[in-house]
């Protein structure tokens, strides 16, 4: 009865966990069942250190956190001295207005506070530190509009296409021919141009000096002037006197009235031509078309076929002065070096290679800017030159 009914022994008390003693058993040995906070407990990661001593922080993490979107909280997280760049999240904490990289200049004072519309002459003028009315910048820029009243009335009669301007540069021209026809000598001529070239010189130079006087000049001939000339350059007229004085004065007939010739037709034609078609044209160099240059070489072939193959063989013929001959001829040492009997060509020939050689050479003078000069005394000298180099070297 005892043996059947035996008491049993005090049972084993196992902890949930394991002790340190117990953790050391083999791998047969018993656990009990871990319970579910106990093993969220056992892989949840360890607690993340606040202090910024500890704070290590990789890249991807740095651009996967959001930042915050206010100033405040930007400008005290921001280290003292260091400045963030902004972005589309960040507001801009300053109300001023963003500044140009590039150093603002100070404003050039232009035309009057009454008048803000109008241009003054110094900014059509040359940039150079010392301007003088004697000489003009190598570009030509656009004459202002607003300083000659006749030009405001007239914009586009005058002051765009300068209609009376160039037609008195056309009338010289036929005025030549005319003056030719009548059988008058050069000699009888420049005087005369240079007993108006002084005194139309000396009130242009008085005008610079008197605004009284300079205002009383541009309210009677400022159909014939350009803007840029009312303060800050000679008119254009002075320099054209000069010219046509030099090519009748050091020249011979022939080649004095041509050089008069091309400054009076083929300034205009490129002027005229290279402003309407210039655009479509490459640029040859700062306000010079190869439209314009084109007009220019045109109109001084057909001048000279004009002159030489049709004025002088109908009134006076070939006089004792003219260099042109009718004939055109290869120098002696080049004819020996080719082995040439004659080397010369006349008749339709040789004025058709005249003709060529004149435009060639107005074309050439009117791009030409010589020492900055005014184009109506440097076409009418450079072309004489030219002609006269020509006739001094081929002339038969």
């Amino acid at each position: 009865m005892s043996q059947q009914y035996q008491i049993p022994g005090t049972p084993r008390i196992i902890s949930p966990s394991p002790t340190p003693s117990e953790s050391g058993d083999t791998p047969g040995s018993y656990f009990a069942p871990i319970t579910r906070s106990a093993a969220k407990r056992a892989s949840s990661p360890s607690a993340i250190s606040e202090s910024h001593e500890e704070e290590i922080e990789s890249d991807a993490d740095k651009r996967a956190r959001t930042r915050s979107r206010s100033p405040k909280s930007a400008s005290a997280s921001a280290a003292p001295g260091r400045h963030r760049r902004p972005s589309g999240l960040n507001p801009l904490t300053s109300k001023a207005p963003l500044k140009s990289p590039s150093k603002s200049s100070p404003p050039v004072p232009n035309g009057s506070a009454n008048s803000p519309t109008h241009l003054s002459p110094s900014s059509a003028a040359a940039h150079s530190p010392t301007p003088s009315p004697w000489t003009r910048p190598f570009s030509r820029s656009p004459s202002p509009l607003g300083l000659i009243p006749i030009h405001r009335q007239w914009r586009s009669f005058i002051h765009r296409h300068e209609i009376p301007r160039k037609a008195l540069h056309l009338s010289i021209g036929f005025f030549t021919l005319h003056l030719y026809t009548r059988g008058t000598q050069p000699a009888s001529i420049h005087p005369y141009l240079l007993g108006a070239l002084i005194p139309i010189a000396s009130v242009d130079m008085l005008r610079h000096r008197v605004p009284a006087v300079n205002a009383v000049y541009v309210r009677c001939l400022g159909a014939m002037m350009r803007e840029t000339e009312v303060h800050d350059r000679f008119n254009g007229v002075i320099w054209y006197l000069l010219g046509a004085w030099v090519a009748l004065r050091f020249f011979p007939k022939d080649v004095g009235a041509m050089a008069v010739l091309l400054l009076s037709w083929c300034d205009t034609a490129a002027s005229t031509v290279g402003r309407l078609y210039g655009r479509y044209t490459p640029r040859v160099r700062r306000g010079k078309s190869v439209a314009g240059s084109a007009a220019a070489c045109v109109v001084g072939a057909a001048a000279a076929g004009l002159f030489w193959g049709v004025m002088v063989p109908r009134w006076w013929g070939v006089e004792e002065g003219f260099m042109f001959r009718g004939t055109l001829a290869l120098p002696g040492v080049v004819r020996e070096g080719l082995g040439l009997e004659e080397g010369r060509i006349g008749g339709l020939w040789a004025l058709g290679v005249m003709s060529v050689w004149s435009g060639v050479v107005a074309s050439a003078s009117e791009v030409v800017d010589l020492w900055g000069l005014d184009d109506n005394l440097t076409i009418p000298v450079l072309s004489g030159l030219g002609l006269w180099g020509f006739l001094k070297v081929f002339g038969g």
